[in-house]
């Protein structure tokens, strides 16, 4: 029996489904040792008659079931069986036939129908089995194929508890930790297509925690394990908590496979993309170099021309753009005329074209690329969703604001119709919001930045920076309509947030309280909004010499609302929309004596985090 339950639970989604965030787990086995579509036999408990002809006949059809491979064998097999033993007997037969259509993929109704049976023949008994919270797991996985995600997760919770109870009741840890290794893997995958992707990092951390019991201490498994949870941690812009982890994966799968193997290079890939969320875009460099060289040795040419565009990306953003354009136009002869991939160069050399003020080319690359990417909206919603962002950025930044607005609402058009793409249309809503904001029209700005909002509380969580920017732009639109208490309350929260994730020295966090003054001087709140300037003064104070500027037009501003106070007239105080960081600010960012908030580009949250990264 300890066999068989091991080899059922290892048979679920470990090995093929992943979320669309985390998605390099796709190829994830927690056992080596288990082949597939391989079955251990499974000892079903048997109802002794006093007719020998039918305990040899029942016999007959469990080793028939046993030894089928096929999913037409094993159905035919349970389609005789079904004959001789009642529905609680067929329990395990039913959990078995339903992990293989789950895993095969190809009929989820199916194999909801048999999961649905094995939990009747299970969810009877008096006291939880294994066998049981196996079936609970199978009954999340399916209903996570079906996009049910609620339904997934309220099984997956319930398993997760019956196994807990398990573990309390003595069951071998051998035996309860694979399925509990399946359930917190599903459980990340359902909470990230859900939005709820800081809750899914503690189902990961759980996953390696068990592959940390489970496994020596530098096997292959650990090496991934901690890839894995490096992925999930830079698809919510984690870059410093992902870099020990990719690190440590790369230390592990340098040790056990050498220096030359593929894992390495994936592990190299995502050491750079990681270096570059930190704005340490040479280290990137460096890494994707070596990951190139593991790519070209085992002729890896797909992956090798994407980590090619990627090296582009990075010289593009240490500034070296005629390098970056040469290389780009060795890369695209590679591709096919009418790929995505082309598209996707055509993109990065637009860039670099647009750095070099050249704008004229970087609108035919542009357009070639769009006339591209039109004809794939169907067939890769997601990944076109995100060129189509890409692009609006550099219409953006050559202030063709319509064009930029018009591309972000054909990307949200494509991403409302994904559910578990729920982050991606938080950030689109943003953007399209503050390009509104940007361009005058306030009131159409506001649904998009409370749409957004809501969204990427839900993904990112309710104090991450993002969040906090796109709060400070719905106080600055409600401050333009005159609504100045409201404004109030959004500058609060934008404050608030900035101040955790940010740092109460931050300039983009001393801009949201600057705004929060302003807009408590409007409400007529003057003690309020004198306490908030004074607040202003100190941070800018802490920075030194370089923010004498900003220390002394907040002087001035403090004394102007000291006057109005006093009933004089006063000038009105400027406000600032702050547009969503590129990557996570540095604690003071400062370039020419101006705040960090003046000197951000537009909003550059990832739409998704890549597959293969």
């Amino acid at each position: 029996m300890r066999k068989l339950l091991k080899s059922i639970a290892l048979f679920s989604h470990i090995a093929r489904r992943s979320s669309p965030s985390f998605s390099s787990l796709r190829d994830a086995s927690f056992n080596p040792i288990i082949i597939p579509n391989k079955f251990v036999s499974i000892p079903f408990q048997r109802k002794f008659s006093s007719r020998q002809q039918k305990i040899a006949e029942k016999s007959h059809l469990e080793e028939a079931f046993e030894s089928a491979e096929t999913t037409e064998e094993m159905l035919k097999a349970f389609s005789d069986m079904e004959v001789a033993f009642n529905e609680k007997e067929l329990g395990l037969a039913s959990l078995k036939i339903g992990l293989k259509l789950d895993r095969d993929g190809e009929d989820p109704e199916k194999a909801l129908s048999f999961a649905n049976r094995a939990l009747r023949a299970f969810d009877n008994d008096n006291k939880p089995s294994l066998p049981f919270a196996m079936t609970l797991q199978l009954m999340g996985s399916v209903n996570y194929g079906l996009n049910r995600f609620s339904d997934s997760l309220g099984y997956l919770n319930r398993a997760n508890r019956v196994l807990g109870w398990l573990e309390n009741e003595g069951v071998s840890a051998d035996d309860v930790r694979p399925v509990l290794h399946a359930v917190q893997l599903e459980l990340a995958n359902v909470k990230t297509a859900m939005g709820r992707r800081e809750e899914a990092l503690e189902n990961l951390r759980k996953c390696l925690e068990i592959k940390e019991m489970t496994f020596e201490e530098d096997s292959k498994e650990l090496g991934k394990g901690n890839r894995d949870l490096a992925e999930a941690y830079a698809a919510v812009l984690s870059f410093k908590e992902a870099l020990p982890y990719c690190l440590k994966a790369l230390d592990i799968h340098t040790k056990c496979l050498g220096t030359n193997s593929v894992e390495v290079a994936h592990d190299r890939k995502l050491l750079g993309i990681v270096y570059c969320g930190l704005e340490e875009h040479e280290k990137a460099l460096e890494q994707n170099v070596l990951a190139q060289r593991i790519l070209k040795n085992w002729n890896l040419n797909s992956d090798l021309l994407r980590a090619e565009v990627d090296a582009a990306n990075m010289m593009i953003a240490l500034g070296r753009y005629d390098e970056a354009v040469g290389a780009l136009r060795n890369i695209v002869y590679q591709t096919e005329e009418d790929s995505e991939t082309r598209a996707l160069v055509l993109i990065s050399m637009a860039k670099a074209l647009c750095n070099q003020e050249k704008f004229a080319d970087c609108k035919r690359c542009l357009e070639t690329s769009l006339g591209v990417l039109d004809k794939r909206e169907q067939v890769a919603p997601v990944e076109v969703a995100e060129a189509y962002s890409e692009i609006s950025m550099l219409y953006e930044t050559m202030n063709e604001f319509e064009t930029a607005i018009s591309l972000l609402k054909r990307a949200l058009a494509l991403l409302e119709k994904l559910p578990q793409e729920q982050h991606s249309e938080g950030n689109v809503s943003a953007r399209i919001g503050w390009l509104l904001l940007l361009t005058g029209k306030v009131k159409q700005a506001i649904p998009y930045l409370e749409s957004a909002a809501e969204r990427l509380k839900d993904s990112f969580g309710p104090k991450h920076f993002g969040v906090g920017y796109i709060y400070n732009n719905l106080g600055a639109a409600y401050l333009e309509l005159d609504r100045p208490q409201s404004a109030a309350q959004m500058f609060a929260v934008a404050k608030d947030i900035m101040e955790v994730s940010l740092g109460p020295h931050h300039a983009d966090t001393i801009e949201a309280c600057q705004n929060l003054s302003k807009a408590y001087g409007e409400t007529g709140s003057y003690a309020l909004a004198v306490e908030f300037q004074q607040q202003v003064i100190d941070a800018w104070e802490s920075h030194g010499a370089s923010a004498e500027e900003e220390l002394r037009e907040a002087l001035r501003l403090l004394e102007q609302l000291k006057s109005k106070a006093r009933g004089a007239s006063a000038n009105e105080i400027p406000l600032r929309a702050l547009p969503l960081p590129n990557n996570k600010p540095a604690a003071s960012s400062k370039k020419n004596n101006k705040p960090a908030a003046s000197n951000i580009s537009q909003p550059d949250i990832p739409l998704r985090q890549s597959r293969k990264v």
